[in-house]
């Protein structure tokens, strides 16, 4: 990747009147890439995306975009693009109109405006929808149509707003496909904000995992899923079983346990999905307080000298029900190691 501080935020200090938001922040993202701000509600992700696109001055902190400092520029002077989670489009104006509108407001000339109009209608696929309304489209065909929107205006850096939430399980499929591949023919970079994670997993290079405004860790789909750096980001990826450690005992509401096998050298803690979590033999004990089957694996809740741990096992084999002890064990090779834990 070239060009890996091609947008730069440097101890970016962010508030809403009198509350803060973000403290100090700083983030690199490379020309081209496409990064996903990902967290709960509230972490500062949409408020880390505002101020990128001018609508939210900073504290304190700089802006760059390729090598100009962006902090106190208008937002319309920023080469910024927005897309938003509502789409924002005129419904009395045609697709045409709605993708050429910020064109005309710039004074592009006639020939200039058809050309890059189509251009970015061919881009998302519309072409043949150029004179329809939005409410003639469908939600997948609307958010396409605010997509090319903002290519059109050939922006540096081009920012979505929660851009899947608002469509259905099967366009919000057919949209992750159709996003990338815009993104990579187009070699533009784009930041989306999301709090879905299957989303960010599917979609980015990399992810910015945000809590309680600050980043709790950065890396590709592959690290932050299969090695979550904290308790939150374990948790967040779906490690429902996380643990402090302590003298090489795990720390559970209920004192320390011992694990079956020495704890990993240096770990702060160490976290379990469902799915890792050996049932039917081990050196603990649980009783089955819930089941549900969920196709090719049933889901069990277990009540554990541990505390409460979430289970799942192949549907195929034994199943347990409800009130039955269940040996079970939590294998140190199934486990995600924690540099840190709070």
């Amino acid at each position: 990747m070239s060009d890996a501080s091609f947008l730069r935020l440097e101890r970016l200090t962010l508030a809403y009147g009198d509350t803060p938001a973000i403290k100090d922040l700083d983030l690199s993202i490379g020309r081209g890439e496409l990064v996903a701000l990902l967290g709960p509600s509230g972490c500062g992700k949409t408020t880390t995306m505002r101020s990128i696109a001018g609508l939210l001055k900073p504290r304190s902190g700089k802006i760059l975009l390729d090598g100009a400092d962006i902090t106190r520029m208008p937002a319309n002077k920023r080469a910024v693009g927005l897309v938003f989670q509502s789409y924002a489009l005129f419904p009395h104006l045609s697709v045409f109109e709605n993708v050429a509108f910020g064109l005309r407001l710039k004074r592009i000339p006639g020939g200039e405006l058809q050309k890059r109009v189509q251009d970015g209608l061919k881009s998302v696929g519309l072409s043949r929808f150029a004179d329809r309304k939005p409410a003639e489209l469908s939600g997948g065909q609307q958010q396409r149509v605010a997509l090319a929107r903002s290519m059109v205006m050939d922006p540096k850096v081009l920012l979505l707003d929660e851009p899947l939430s608002n469509l259905d399980a099967r366009l919000r499929l057919e949209m992750r496909a159709e996003l990338q591949r815009v993104q990579k023919e187009s070699g533009i970079t784009m930041i989306f904000v999301t709090h879905d994670q299957g989303e960010a997993l599917a979609l980015a290079d990399r992810i910015v995992v945000m809590w309680d405004g600050h980043i709790e860790q950065i890396g590709t789909p592959e690290e932050i899923y299969n090695a979550p750096a904290s308790a939150f980001v374990a948790d967040f990826v779906g490690f429902e079983n996380v643990f402090a450690l302590e003298n090489g005992h795990l720390k559970t509401p209920r004192g320390l346990v011992g694990l079956s096998s020495p704890a990993p050298v240096g770990a702060a803690g160490l976290a379990w999905r469902p799915i890792a979590v050996q049932m039917g033999l081990g050196p603990y004990q649980g009783t089955v307080r819930g089941t549900s089957f969920a196709g090719r694996t049933r889901e069990y809740l277990l009540d554990t000298p541990l505390g409460i741990i979430k289970a799942e096992a192949d549907a195929t084999g034994s199943s347990y029900d409800i009130g039955e002890a269940v040996p079970f064990d939590l294998p140190i090779e199934g486990a995600a190691r924690l540099s840190r834990f709070a």
